[in-house]
């Protein structure tokens, strides 16, 4: 008695167990005779829906189980080919929905069950034959005995061996050691498609298929030379018409009495259907359903057979292809027009390349991968890029629209001996991802060095969290100067990473990932507070020295809803003064501000906070909208400082030394208070001094230091 399984806990539906069970066992009734009650045979199929549903649920993914359920097929009777036919369609077209809706959809559903069918047609077909041919060749051997029994049994046992030879299932043909073909069933002659009489004026090598002649007269020569009893294979024969049946031959030698080789008898099964299953099944599972490509699985599999047998001199090159605004195309005009498209595109890059034996493969979704083997060098590879390209942009005309779409392509060419097919691979995304980054529709070649500086930078990216949690980042702070007098006025507070392997690492190399990131907002709360600490500390050492602390602001900050109560909470928590402290926003953050931010800003001018733009003059630059703005500094942007360098007054170009004089105009007529960057030399203090610029801050006047040291500054212990 079969147990049935129990469900509890499992991601497959019972219900839909069940009902599949009970639409296999009522097809197997349907179609023959089942040794078992229709109650029975539902038990027992439920069984084996069962042991495929785990079988494609198991994480560790064999296609095995699904052999074993086609064994049990045959080792309980249900042997009728339509069943197996059924089985292996209801397979592909209704068992994930039904008995398992978890899985539908997935990525790796379609392959795992083109394995299952492929090992339960094969575990089915395997099964039979054995069990036909144990059962044929007790047969065929008690017909031979008793063909060489006793002379008083000839009669009967001529009539017995007559009576399994003609009324056989398979094939049977008897021939000599010289090959000459003696007697045949009808089977045999059914198959072949001659008569009886035909065949026995037949040599067995005039029915070869040429394609295995070699093979095969080799291993029947050892078999009438007596080195082996019996042999087994599948292979072709052509038939009278010109047509090819495939065969499981099985082939016995019968010796007589002294050993010596008598004739052979052969017993052959026509396995036609299910080798062309098995060939349907196998290209299902290495192209993909929708353009008949190869697939992935395909593409991996040649690629590391290539790699394999690569000679010392042999390359490889990759074209990874990406269609740019695919989503678009799906999105605008649905996906079956999306599909169609697909298929245009992916019958344009076969064609493209056919006449140069390279393989194109469908990665997945709108991507492709041509695979350079044996090329000249980069050029070659470069050359199937630009074919490809070309190919995509040719307008496409799909259901009634015509459409225009571009792709991008990363190319990676090297010697075989270089790489690995994981290597290569990655680095033909990497290099598609530049190609995409690069503007579209064009080709990117991979570049070892600017895969590195990304792999850095990406590590970079991904340590920020945790050095935010373990205090790996501190503040340096540069001060700045009264023009006027020289006296410091103020400090910029500058964010610095003190990475445990890289050291010091400036805010160029990380402030854009956190940004990127998100992190920007976390971190600038964390240099707010840092930098009101210090400022506080200041304040209550040197109360006279009124020194203000400047720090910047991130875009992401100034949108966050919160950064007035953040600035607010972190004056409250370090009892800084408002007015000490000073909120640096880049020209384009606040210029294109919308109603919140703007009100944001009001906010923060109300709570006393001092309101900077920094880098003035290389964003926006509307001087009706800053008007409106709570601002009260402007710091000129470093290029116009650095254009005023020349020590000679009489320098034919003074365009910058004009636009900072204009700036200054401005600034002050707008009561603006004015700093200059990137102060770098005497002259530049002086020229921005007669300019009436206010303050300045640059390695002239010192550069970012540990707030110890503007500690020592602001106690006259030398400038830092």
């Amino acid at each position: 008695m079969t147990a049935v399984p129990e469900f509890g806990g499992e991601p497959l539906h019972p219900d839909g167990a069940r009902a599949f069970a009970a639409a296999w066992a009522w097809e197997a009734h349907q179609l023959g005779f089942v040794p078992l009650s229709m109650a029975e045979t539902e038990r027992l199929l439920l069984v084996h829906t069962v042991r495929l549903a785990r079988a494609l649920l198991a994480e560790d993914f064999t296609a095995q189980p699904a052999g074993d359920v086609g064994r049990a097929l045959v080792e309980a009777h249900l042997t009728e080919p339509g069943l197996l036919d059924w089985m292996v369609t209801a397979l592909g077209e209704r068992f994930v929905a039904e008995v398992l809706p978890v899985r539908a959809g997935l990525p790796g559903t379609a392959e795992r069950v083109a394995a299952l069918q492929g090992r339960l047609a094969a575990g089915f077909a395997r099964a039979l034959r054995a069990r036909t041919f144990h059962q044929q060749e007790s047969i065929a051997r008690s017909a031979w005995l008793a063909r060489d029994a006793a002379e008083q049994a000839l009669r009967d046992s001529e009539a017995r061996f007559r009576a399994v030879f003609t009324g056989a299932a398979i094939g049977i043909g008897i021939a000599g050691v010289d090959g000459r073909i003696t007697d045949v069933n009808q089977s045999f002659a059914d198959m072949l498609g001659y008569s009886i009489e035909e065949l026995r004026e037949i040599d067995v090598a005039s029915l070869t298929h040429p394609d295995d002649a070699a093979g095969m007269w080799e291993l029947y020569r050892e078999l009438i030379e007596g080195k082996h009893d019996s042999a087994r294979v599948e292979k072709r024969y052509y038939r009278k018409d010109g047509s090819v049946v495939w065969t499981d031959l099985a082939v016995s030698l019968i010796r007589y009495d002294d050993g010596r080789p008598r004739f052979t008898v052969a017993m052959i099964e026509d396995i036609t259907e299910r080798y062309e299953l098995q060939q349907r099944l196998t290209f299902q599972a290495l192209h993909d359903p929708l353009t008949d490509l190869p697939n992935r699985t395909l593409f991996f599999e040649t690629l590391g057979r290539v790699l394999d047998d690569a000679g010392p001199d042999h390359r490889v090159g990759v074209c990874f292809l990406d269609l740019d605004g695919f989503k678009a195309v799906n999105d605008g005009f649905g996906h079956d027009l999306g599909d169609r498209l697909l298929v245009t595109i992916a019958r344009r890059l076969a064609e493209c390349v056919a006449g140069r034996g390279h393989l194109v493969a469908r990665m997945g979704g709108d991507e492709f991968v041509i695979l350079v083997d044996g090329g000249d060098g980069l050029d070659e590879a470069v050359g199937v890029a630009e074919m490809a390209l070309a190919a995509v942009s040719a307008p496409v005309r799909v259901g009634g629209h015509q459409l225009s779409v571009s792709a991008s392509v990363g190319i990676v060419e090297c010697p075989c001996a270089e790489t690995s097919a994981s290597e290569l691979m990655k680095a033909a995304d990497t290099t598609l991802y530049w190609a995409k980054a690069d503007g579209r529709g064009r080709w990117a070649v991979y570049d070892p060095e600017r895969s590195a500086r990304d792999l850095a930078r990406a590590a970079l990216a991904a340590g920020l969290p945790a050095a935010l949690e373990r205090g790996e980042f501190v503040v340096h702070y540069q001060p700045i100067v009264s023009l006027l007098d020289s006296s410091m006025v103020a400090v910029e507070a500058l964010v610095r990473w003190q990475h445990p392997e890289l050291g010091l690492v400036g805010p160029d190399r990380f402030i854009g990932l956190a940004e990127e990131t998100g992190l920007i907002v976390q971190l600038g709360e964390w240099v707010l507070r840092q930098a009101c600490r210090d400022a506080e500390a200041w304040h209550r050492e040197f109360p006279e020295g009124k020194l203000m602390v400047s720090v910047n602001l991130a875009a992401r900050q100034a949108d966050d809803p919160a950064i007035v109560e953040t600035v607010a909470d972190a004056l409250r928590s370090t009892r800084l003064p408002a007015a000490l402290l000073q909120l640096e926003l880049t020209e384009s953050a606040v210029m294109g501000s919308a109603a919140e931010p703007l009100r944001s800003l009001q906010q923060l001018a109300d709570l006393g906070v001092r309101l900077a733009i920094d880098d003035f003059g290389t964003g926006y630059s509307n001087l009706a909208y800053l008007r409106r703005l709570p601002i009260h500094c402007l710091k000129l942007a470093g290029p116009f400082v650095e254009g005023i360098r020349a020590d000679d007054p009489g320098a034919a170009d003074r365009r910058d030394e004009r636009i900072v004089d204009a700036l200054v105009r401005l600034a002050h007529a707008l009561e603006l208070w004015v700093t200059a960057e990137a102060v770098e030399t005497p002259a530049q203090a002086e020229r921005l001094q007669a300019l009436r610029c206010d303050t300045g801050q640059g390695r002239w006047f010192g550069g970012p230091v540990p707030a110890a040291g503007i500690t020592a500054r602001l106690r006259g212990e030398g400038t830092p």
